[in-house]
């Protein structure tokens, strides 16, 4: 293992402005890849790129954009390949509860609702359409998808917010079938009860120091990125903190 495993490899950041986004493209960047970050205010990957740079003395590519902007993932895809020909890795970790939060279904606004679909749910199957190109361009390339628990077993209140990811997460495996035969590899990754807004969000009567801060499921993104080892279809960050060394990857 070299001192840099992701040495001139292209990472795109999907939901980079905070939380687990913000530090995957870190550490990404910590471990030789150019980040390629998105999300939807300039400021904040703004200040991502100054961490970048005060860590590793380069920049990154920033694209600021709303994912319920179709149009927008298409013209990335396109942008991308004329910048880079590839695309190595794609962490995707930007999803919402909406403004209203949790709340039954019967009272889900529809205008909530419908943008909570696009941002979970419709933005994932655009931007798999739009990166798919890229990535069989690359030697190796490693899509890492951030899931919840919820979307396996939903439960009151979640509903819109379980039911988009859920979604999700199924386009993610039937993608990753039809792609076997190709130098693409998905994994799903639930990180658990996690120190993140959206965690505020959800409990917000809740002591956050009970959880793992998101900067330590950093050195997991990286070794799920990592073109040299073949990642699990589907692992969850407590098995992999709880494991001795190394993640179980081939």
């Amino acid at each position: 293992m070299t001192d840099l495993p992701l040495k001139d490899r292209v990472a795109l950041v999907v939901g980079a402005s905070r939380g687990i986004g913000y530090e995957s493209a870190l550490a990404l960047a910590k471990a030789g890849a150019h980040v390629i970050a998105t999300a939807r205010t300039q400021g904040a990957l703004e200040e991502l790129d100054d961490a970048i740079f005060a860590a590793t003395g380069k920049h990154a590519t920033l694209i600021p954009f709303d994912l319920v902007d179709g149009g927008a993932i298409d013209r990335m895809g396109g942008a991308l390949y004329e910048r880079f020909g590839k695309l190595d890795i794609w962490v995707h970790t930007a999803a919402t509860m909406g403004a209203e939060g949790l709340t039954p279904v019967s009272n889900a606004d529809p205008r909530g609702f419908a943008k909570i679909e696009k941002t979970n749910f419709t933005a994932v199957y655009r931007l798999i359409r739009s990166l798919e190109p890229l990535l069989k361009s690359s030697d190796g390339a490693r899509v890492i998808h951030l899931t919840t628990s919820v979307a396996a077993a939903p439960k009151a209140f979640w509903g819109a917010y379980a039911a988009t990811k859920a979604g999700a997460e199924a386009l993610m495996k039937c993608w990753a079938d039809e792609i076997e035969s190709m130098p693409i590899r998905v994994s799903i990754v639930d990180p658990g009860r996690m120190r993140t807004q959206l965690r505020a969000q959800a409990y917000p009567g809740e002591d956050p120091a009970q959880h793992p801060l998101p900067s330590e499921i950093g050195p997991m993104i990286v070794e799920l990125a990592r073109p040299d080892l073949t990642p699990p279809l589907e692992i969850k960050f407590r098995e992999w903190k709880g494991a001795p060394g190394p993640a179980a990857l081939v």
